[in-house]
C-alpha cells in the first residue's frame, strides 16, 4: 500500500514534486487547501505523514509552519531541497501583452518581485497556492489573467507558458521538512550522501533577561557545534517574548550534542527536540 503524504496546494504544486523527490513515485501525495489542514491530517492519522515547506532561499522562512510544528506532537524525520523555477501561465490563446492581473501564492509573488516590477501593468493578486492559481485562471478563462507557478502546473491544467524563469534569481530553492507521528516514521527515498550526516532541530525558550540567549547559544559554541539556522517566533500571551527554533548539525546520539542539549536544558525554561534526521544532499550552485 502506497504512503499517503499530505501537502498544501493543488496537483502540479511544487510541494507535490517535493513529495516525489523525497519519498519516490510510489508515494501518494494528498492535497490540502491549508497548512493547518495538512498538519491535522497527519496528526489524526488520515495521512501517514506530511511534507511542509519551511524556508526559501529568496523569500525566507515559512513562519506559519514553524508555529504548527510547535502546536502538534509530530516529529521531523527528513528534509529535501527543491529548485523552484517560476513561469507565467495563462489560459490557451492569451498573450502576455494582454495580461492585467497575476495570481499566485504570496511566497511565489515575493520570489518574482523583479519581474512584476518590470511589468507594472500587471496587478498582483494573492491566492492560496501556485498550481491552484493556474487551475483558477484556466477555469475562469479570462483573456487578461495569468498565474505564477511551476511549468508542471501548465501541463496538468492544459495552459500556456507565457514566460519562464521569472524568479528573482536562478538559485531559488525551497527546503521541505518531512513530518510524521513518531509511531509511524516513513522510509525516506531520497539518497543522502554519507558525508552529510544528521541534522537536529529543537525549540526552546529562555527567560527574558539580559544575556539569556547568548548563554544558551554558547553551549553549542563551546563544543564547536555548527548551527545552520535560527528562527524566533512570538510566544502567545507573552508580548515581546519569543521561542527559538534551532537547526544544528549533528546527531542526538553523539556525546557532544547530548551534553550541549543537557547544558541548554539547565538554562532554558523549556526545550523540545523536534527531530533528528538525515541531512538532505547538498545544493550544487551553478
Amino acid at each position: 500500500m502506497s504512503l499517503k503524504v499530505a501537502y498544501q496546494g493543488e496537483r502540479g504544486a511544487f510541494s507535490e514534486a517535493a513529495v516525489r523527490k523525497i519519498l519516490g513515485e510510489a508515494s501518494q501525495p494528498v492535497p490540502y487547501r491549508s497548512f493547518e489542514e495538512m498538519f491535522e491530517s497527519a496528526a489524526s492519522g488520515e495521512t501517514d505523514c506530511l511534507l511542509a515547506p519551511i524556508e526559501n532561499s529568496l523569500a525566507g522562512s515559512v513562519l506559519k509552519n514553524y508555529d504548527l510544528l510547535e502546536r502538534h506532537e509530530l516529529t521531523i524525520v527528513g528534509e529535501t531541497y527543491l529548485r523552484i523555477a517560476h513561469s507565467l501561465i495563462a489560459p490557451r490563446g492569451v498573450k502576455i501583452a494582454d495580461v492585467r492581473r497575476v495570481y499566485s501564492h504570496p511566497v511565489a509573488l515575493a520570489q518574482c518581485e523583479r519581474f512584476l516590477r518590470a511589468n507594472p501593468r500587471m496587478e498582483v493578486a494573492q491566492a492560496y497556492d501556485t498550481a491552484g492559481s493556474v487551475k483558477m485562471v484556466v477555469q475562469e478563462g479570462r483573456s487578461d489573467e495569468a498565474a505564477i507557478a511551476g511549468r508542471s502546473a501548465a501541463e496538468v491544467y492544459g495552459a500556456d507558458v507565457l514566460a519562464e524563469g521569472i524568479e528573482d534569481h536562478a538559485q531559488n530553492y525551497t527546503r521541505f521538512l518531512l513530518i510524521s507521528d513518531p509511531s509511524r516514521i516513513p522510509p525516506v527515498h531520497e539518497t543522502a550522501s554519507a558525508s552529510n550526516g544528521k541534522k537536529t532541530t529543537i525549540i526552546f525558550r529562555v527567560a527574558n533577561k539580559p544575556g539569556a540567549l547568548f548563554r544558551s547559544l554558547a553551549v553549542f559554541a563551546l563544543r564547536d557545534i555548527d548551527l545552520s539556522k535560527i528562527e524566533s517566533r512570538p510566544i502567545e500571551g507573552r508580548p515581546w517574548e519569543y521561542s527559538f527554533y534551532l537547526d544544528l548539525i549533528g546527531d542526538v546520539a553523539d556525546s557532544r550534542i547530548r551534553k550541549a542539549l543537557a547544558h541548554l536544558e539547565e538554562l532554558a525554561e523549556s526545550l523540545r527536540i523536534l527531530g533528528c534526521y538525515e541531512r538532505a544532499q547538498s545544493i550544487h550552485l551553478s
